[in-house]
């Protein structure tokens, strides 16, 4: 379940809880508020306890398509990526560039902090509505083609919350 872009960086593909990951960073596909809400934001916002809530309310919120770093507080990880991912609207208004800029934005922010393991949700898939096989090959193209430029990642790892979403990450990259 890996994909060697270089020598250097893999990416592969779990069916796990985000919050228990030991990488570097995990991305939260937060809302513009960055306060907490429901699915994978409100399971990181809880894992991480007070201090993460404390931080996010000093960010000023976020716009979608866009990324904003926090410390990981309680999380194993060290730090969170904050971004937020479009509603899904039928396609015509924006949605996969939008989607697209959250990975590229989360895996620039990685390799600024010198951050080499980072783990993503299915972003903008749950509430959002997002169509899965969609978005996971947005996800993987642009993570592929990220990995292209120098980078430090070292891992990328694409979490599954159900079988859907697990099936659609391997079949965009090809397994």
């Amino acid at each position: 379940m890996t994909d060697g872009i270089d020598s250097m960086t893999e990416i592969s593909v779990v069916r796990s809880d985000i919050t228990k990951l030991d990488v570097d960073v995990i991305v939260n596909a937060a809302n513009s508020s960055l306060l907490g809400g429901g699915g994978v934001d409100g399971a990181i916002h809880q894992a991480a306890g007070p201090g993460l809530l404390a931080k996010c309310r000093t960010l000023g919120g976020c716009e979608t398509g866009q990324a904003k770093i926090t410390r990981g507080y309680d999380l194993p990880a060290t730090a969170v990526i904050h971004t937020v991912g479009p509603v899904w609207h039928g396609g015509d208004h924006g949605e996969p560039e939008l989607l697209a800029s959250c990975y590229r934005k989360s895996l620039a922010l990685a390799d600024q902090h010198n951050l080499k393991t980072i783990a993503f949700p299915a972003i903008s898939c749950g509430i959002y509505r997002y169509p899965i096989p969609q978005a996971a090959d947005i996800a993987v193209s642009t993570i592929r083609d990220y990995l292209n430029q120098p980078s430090n990642l070292e891992k990328v790892i694409l979490v599954a919350f159900n079988d859907e979403i697990f099936d659609s990450y391997e079949h965009a990259l090809g397994r």
